[in-house]
């Protein structure tokens, strides 16, 4: 009987433990969602990722053999893709990409989806429905990235939040597939400007929650020897307030392009300079490269 009832309190004071250790687990609601980590800890793409010389030549091989990327944007968008095109004249065919993978090329598929052109056209939704249509019928796709235009410069930080939401939730529904993150490009409104308050905003998150992301605005604000551009209102075509006054007289990428012929290449750059699509191109392999499993040193 003793042994009965001893067995009797333990298993009480079990139950009771569990039940208690279980009130004090925060629900997942839509209140408090469930964040999703792909990674140990985040990838950050920016004008520090952009020596592409650093890749060793085995992840650029295993970037065309094990990627197959989905990439939705539109005209600063665009600045990757003339950019990475470019750069295979310029530093050779291991940088080749195409639409299919043909010839153990990249696979990149440029603007594969329906029903979205970026991240706020035709609305700031529609991406994402978007995404799951293209996702559903192309299990391939192991990689999507989608651009801004100018609508971070006229978000609000709900409007930021819905997009870090709608992005978390398709890491949830597709945890095969790497979702990268974006900021809004340059528009010259500076440091106490809505885009930057916004593009701190994502940067934050993406730091905090472990995500992949490619800092669009970040490359837009250093030139290739790290010198800083942001305290100087500059804006997409690489202008920027030289001497104070508020007007922007001069332009960093001609500056550079300039002072060191050779080193950069001549491509379309849609609103903005060479150079700049140079810099996108250069950060976009090196993303590629740590996607593929490069630990980026």
């Amino acid at each position: 009987m003793k042994n009965c009832t001893r067995k009797l309190y333990q298993l009480f004071y079990l139950m009771l433990i569990f039940t208690l250790s279980s009130c004090t687990k925060d629900p997942v609601s839509s209140n408090n969602p469930e964040i999703f980590l792909p990674f140990d800890s985040s990838i950050i793409v920016n004008h520090n990722t952009i020596n592409i010389n650093l890749i060793p030549d085995y992840w650029i091989n295993k970037v065309r053999n094990d990627l197959h990327i989905a990439y939705g944007h539109t005209s600063h968008g665009s600045q990757l893709i003339t950019g990475m095109s470019g750069l295979i004249s310029f530093k050779g065919n291991q940088y080749r990409f195409n639409g299919t993978g043909a010839d153990s090329a990249l696979e990149l598929r440029d603007n594969p989806f329906s029903g979205a052109y970026d991240l706020g056209n035709p609305n700031r939704t529609s991406w994402a429905t978007a995404t799951r249509n293209y996702l559903n019928n192309h299990p391939e796709i192991n990689v999507v990235v989608w651009s801004w235009c100018g609508q971070v410069s006229t978000a609000t930080n709900d409007d930021i939040n819905t997009y870090l939401n709608l992005m978390n939730q398709l890491e949830i529904d597709y945890p095969d597939v790497k979702f990268v993150y974006m900021t809004g490009h340059l528009d010259g409104t500076g440091l106490t400007g809505n885009l930057h308050l916004r593009n701190e905003q994502i940067r934050a998150y993406c730091i905090s929650n472990k995500k992949i992301l490619y800092d669009f605005a970040d490359i837009e604000t250093y030139n290739p020897d790290g010198v800083y551009f942001g305290d100087k209102i500059p804006n997409d075509n690489c202008d920027y307030d030289s001497d104070g006054n508020g007007s922007r007289d001069r332009n960093w990428a001609i500056e550079w392009q300039n002072a060191h012929p050779g080193l950069w290449y001549n491509c379309s750059s849609a609103h903005s300079q060479p150079l700049n699509a140079n810099l996108k191109a250069y950060a976009a392999w090196w993303l590629w490269a740590r996607l593929a499993g490069w630990p980026g040193n």
